[in-house]
């Protein structure tokens, strides 16, 4: 069988469309992974009987259960309830859900990590209790997770080829459809395992250089 790579090398647009689609997923989500841990772990923080028990339970279900059915579940189930989402929309809601279930317990560990006499003393220097959470427990607790946060965003990016499932813009649906066209499956997912693996180590440096930036201050 001879190779013939022309059939990627002409649809480079396309190809770079679907990479800007897999970033825009994987930021998006990220995002709201965040938005979500940083909240679960408040509430967690607030020991509320429901709200608590309610977190817990979320962070259990999305972490035993595989991604392809919690998307499958946004975006199959969810209009009998009447609730109707385009496949982006699903998309992004359903990484940010699963990421933002990961993020809750690698926050939680840094928070924890936290040594309780600095909330003490941020109390008994008169800070309100959200300014002793935001300035003396989450920004400490972010420098030592911020690892595994980038960890987190790695693998979440990666996780955006399984939204091809609901016909998603991104990589891997790209790849498909030229596949389709050509019939040259060696070819297109050989570039794609190329293009996942540049786009990872680049997002790792990123990620790292930002951490150098953010968080180069003397550790007490």
């Amino acid at each position: 069988m001879t190779l013939d790579f022309s059939v990627v090398t002409d649809a480079w647009q396309t190809l770079l469309m679907g990479v800007f689609g897999t970033l825009f997923l994987a930021a998006s989500g990220m995002i709201l992974a965040m938005v979500i841990g940083v909240l679960g772990v408040v509430i967690l923080r607030a020991q509320m009987r429901i709200p608590t028990f309610l977190v817990n339970a979320f962070v259990e279900v999305i972490r035993n259960t595989p991604f392809l059915v919690q998307i499958f579940f946004i975006f199959f189930a969810l209009p009998l309830a009447g609730i109707r989402l385009n496949p982006t929309m699903t998309a992004v809601i359903a990484l940010g859900l699963n990421g933002g279930a990961y993020a809750i317990e690698i926050i939680r560990g840094g928070v924890e990590s936290v040594p309780e006499g600095q909330t003490e003393a941020g109390l008994a220097l008169g800070l309100h209790k959200g300014e002793v959470f935001r300035l003396i427990v989450l920004t400490p607790a972010l420098r030592a997770i911020y690892p595994s946060l980038c960890s987190q965003f790695i693998l979440l990016t990666l996780t955006t080829a399984i939204c091809t499932s609901i016909s998603a813009y991104e990589l891997t649906s790209v790849g498909q459809r030229i596949e389709a066209e050509t019939f040259r499956s060696f070819e297109v997912y050989f570039t794609l395992t190329g293009i996942y693996l540049v786009i990872s180590l680049m997002t790792m440096w990123l990620l790292a250089a930002i951490g150098r930036r953010a968080f180069n201050y003397p550790q007490r």
